[in-house]
């Protein structure tokens, strides 16, 4: 990709030099991309490459091996969203997991109409219980498009459909409750939400659908590694079981 222009989610910004930065942003056509912009530490520009914002990128590189030269105007600012500290921990972690885990230049549509809308989500909806919702499919659309799907809909011991409860944390299969009789303290309990079940979750429910999508994500594909973005995910959940509480 010598070129690109599209609209893009800012998802990482990270200083280089004495006035400039690196930016990572998802876009619908080319997923992950990253460029140089000059002048970012400005006044003008440095409110433009707020972590969650959309704006138009332009990219523009003499080969295919040399990072690009960027530069953003600003169509969408969620920066407004930054002063409250749970939608600043959700925002965090949705920009920071995306930037860490998809490889650079590689289409993943489904992703980034799911990121933006649970970044809209997070703008509009009434209550975190909704947008949390939104974030944890996210992360199963994250384990599912990478090559670590899990199978919720059918038990993995009895490949039934009916009466799913459970998720096993070895194999990430659903488990009926039938089949989890006695083993119940060893599964994960399986909100109906997360199979996509027409329901209005609790925030428990919820909670308990970021503990899946958690561990497999820890697991498969953060892999016990980035403490730092671990740490960020730790905050989020910490302040969503502020609210059950």
């Amino acid at each position: 990709m010598a070129s690109l222009t599209a609209e893009a989610i800012v998802c990482a910004v990270r200083t280089h030099g004495e006035h400039g930065a690196i930016v990572r942003a998802l876009t619908a056509e080319a997923g992950l991309v990253a460029g140089y912009v000059r002048g970012a530490r400005s006044r003008r520009v440095r409110p433009i490459l707020v972590p969650g914002n959309l704006v138009a990128l332009e990219l523009r590189a003499r080969t295919e091996e040399q990072l690009a030269g960027a530069t953003a105007e600003l169509l969408a600012s969620r920066a407004p969203l930054l002063a409250e500290p749970l939608a600043a921990a959700a925002i965090d972690w949705l920009t920071s997991v995306t930037a860490a885990i998809l490889p650079e230049s590689q289409p993943y549509p489904a992703l980034y109409a799911a990121l933006s809308a649970v970044l809209d989500a997070i703008g509009v909806a009434p209550s975190a219980r909704q947008w949390a919702a939104a974030l944890a499919r996210y992360e199963l659309l994250l384990l599912a498009e990478l090559g670590f799907g899990l199978n919720l809909d059918e038990c993995v011991v009895t490949g039934t459909a009916d009466d799913l409860a459970f998720v096993s944390p070895k194999s990430g299969g659903a488990v009926s409750v039938g089949a989890a009789a006695g083993y119940e303290q060893r599964l994960l309990r399986l909100p109906p939400f997360l199979r996509g079940a027409d329901v209005d979750p609790s925030l428990a429910d919820v909670i308990d659908g970021l503990v899946i999508t958690g561990l497999f994500l820890d697991r498969d594909l953060l892999e016990g590694r980035n403490r730092d973005l671990l740490a960020v995910r730790a905050r989020l959940i910490d302040r969503l079981n502020r609210a059950v509480a």
